[in-house]
């Protein structure tokens, strides 16, 4: 019974805010047209006035002046009732703008509505995946691990510097530095004796002196002075 009188599918809200955007749509443009018909009229009326004025400057006879004169009201009178009815389609289409403002404002707000819909449904899907039990036991774990690694780090480090260290006493330091300035002091001295000898003869040299190649021998001698 329904469909046959036209009651079997409604309309959602997206469609009605649609159709109703659309009529307010037409309405306004409908009163805009109206606006500027008047708006055209009065300007006419405006026309016709200026030149009654200059008619009327023109003529000195009040007799003359008297018809320019009804027409003129004439005129006044009827532009009196056009700017009444432009201010009333004004005051209509200002509500139309409103309405549709309005409008605008309730789909935004539906689309806004709809996205912060979709987007908890998102969210509520991702972190319904995540089990926060097993991610607190992994960050314990993690926590484990790092201490794990410190207390590697630091046995590591204590089997690098050796526990030897610890067992020295003052006495060994002591005995231990002295023993280093007297071994500074020998090789002072070793090096200053080997300065001292360096300006004596050689052992290897302290028998016979080499004869030089370009010294003459004496049976060369003899035989120069024999010539």
């Amino acid at each position: 019974m329904n469909r046959i009188f036209g009651y079997g599918n409604k309309k959602s809200h997206d469609q009605v805010l649609q159709e109703s955007s659309q009529a307010m749509d037409q309405a306004q443009q409908g009163l805009q047209h109206r606006l500027s018909t008047l708006d055209t009229q009065i300007a006419q009326i405006n026309f016709q006035l200026q030149a009654i004025q200059k008619k009327m400057a023109a003529m000195k006879s009040s007799v003359g002046k008297k018809p320019l004169r009804a027409q003129a009201l004439k005129l006044l009178n009827k532009r009196k009732q056009l700017e009444q009815m432009r201010e009333s389609i004004d005051a209509q289409s200002w509500s139309m703008t409103q309405a549709q403002m309005t409008s605008d404002n309730l789909k935004n707000t539906m689309v806004t509505v709809n996205a912060l819909k979709s987007t908890n449904k998102a969210l509520k899907a991702q972190y319904g995946k995540i089990d926060i039990d097993k991610l607190q036991d992994m960050q314990d774990e993690m926590m484990d691990l790092i201490d794990q690694g410190e207390e590697l780090q630091q046995v590591l480090a204590t089997n690098f510097v050796g526990n030897d260290i610890e067992d020295i006493d003052e006495g060994e330091l002591d005995a231990e530095l002295e023993a280093l300035a007297e071994e500074d002091l020998t090789a002072m001295m070793d090096a200053e004796l080997d300065v001292g000898n360096a300006n004596e003869i050689p052992s290897y040299l302290s028998g016979t002196v080499p004869k030089f190649i370009d010294e003459e021998t004496g049976a060369e001698q003899a035989l120069e002075s024999a010539q």
